[in-house]
């Protein structure tokens, strides 16, 4: 699939961002306050890279980094629907930003209202004109359908980091997707849910985008604020990564699903369908229900669905014009918010 941007030359992209502030949440944050036609509206956290209260810290940390302090933030679930939370602090440190950073101080405008009844307060007020990003487990948007099933039709669009695309190939598998394993349920009822337009930017995809200490080695050397936060930050994530390759790289997650978001033309393949959320007893995944050849599968994990309903499906990424994303990435985050 090539896209085409859903706004025109001079136009702002509003987004609501629904995280689990771990570190590279933090970098996605950083690169969606260095584009000059985004504007994020609001954030809600979410408990998965580290607990809600953690991220509610770290959303505050990376706005007052990028003096975006204005932004309204609402507190949202501890834990999934019907399970107990898992925290992955042995991937994010105990605070989610690798316990490199002394002072988080909470958002300046911290609402009381809870993160769940904010998404449908912007949903509502706006309708058609909010982008929503989800790059946390999807509790906070499944509870927010519960109390409003239209959501995702009164936002413009949802792209989910989250999912594992379409079936690999034989003798082929993804790396686990927190998002989706820390609330299966949560998956299910969002990836069911119409929508005007929903994109999954999957394991399958950011798993292809890669960086490295050459990368960490740029952030330091730029000396500014943001691109030393991210280089500290990114140094932790490559230590993690080095278990799963040998080496000191990490896979581009959640500033990847921000990326194309806003630049789908940077999206170089993709697939169409409905999405089932299996179970193997070890990993919990949302997949598109098609093999790797394209194939329809003939059975759905969910059991009936509206087959090819427009509403109910999702695009699911499974090639990315890396060559066009990770200079935009690196040098936002050395820049920091546009002036």
């Amino acid at each position: 699939m090539t896209g085409r941007s859903v706004t025109g030359p001079g136009v702002t992209r509003r987004v609501l961002v629904d995280t689990d502030t771990g570190i590279d949440d933090a970098l996605a944050l950083l690169w969606l306050a260095a584009q000059p036609d985004v504007e994020i509206v609001g954030i809600t956290a979410v408990y998965g890279n580290c607990v809600v209260d953690d991220a509610l810290r770290n959303v505050g940390h990376v706005l007052g980094l990028v003096g975006l302090d204005d932004v309204p933030v609402a507190r949202g679930a501890e834990g999934p629907l019907d399970a107990e939370a898992h925290i992955a602090h042995y991937v994010h440190g105990h605070d989610g930003l690798g316990d490199v950073v002394a002072e988080r101080p909470l958002p300046r405008v911290l609402l009381d209202t809870p993160a769940a009844e904010r998404l449908v307060e912007v949903a509502r007020a706006s309708p058609g004109e909010i982008d929503l990003l989800t790059l946390g487990p999807l509790t906070n948007v499944a509870l927010a359908l519960r109390a409003e099933p239209r959501l995702l039709t009164l936002f413009r669009s949802v792209t989910i980091m989250g999912g594992s695309g379409p079936f690999p190939a034989l003798g082929r598998t993804d790396m686990v997707d927190a998002n989706v394993q820390n609330d299966g349920v949560a998956a299910r009822e969002v990836f069911a849910a119409p929508a005007t337009s929903r994109l999954m930017v999957g394991v399958n995809a950011t798993s292809q985008v890669i960086t490295d200490e050459s990368h960490v080695a740029a952030l330091r050397d730029s000396g500014t604020p943001t691109g030393t936060f991210a280089a500290d930050v990114l140094a932790t994530y490559l230590d993690f990564y080095r278990n799963a390759w040998g080496r000191r790289v990490s896979p581009v997650h959640d500033g990847l699903a921000a990326a194309l978001m806003v630049h789908p033309e940077w999206i170089a393949d993709s697939v169409t369908g409905p999405v089932g959320i299996t179970h193997d007893g070890f990993a919990t995944r949302g997949r598109v229900m098609r093999t790797a050849d394209g194939a329809e599968v003939d059975w759905h994990p969910d059991g009936p669905v509206r087959t090819g309903h427009p509403s109910t499906d999702t695009t699911a990424v499974t090639a990315v014009h890396t060559d066009l994303f990770l200079p935009s990435f690196v040098d936002a985050l050395i820049h920091g918010a546009r002036s």
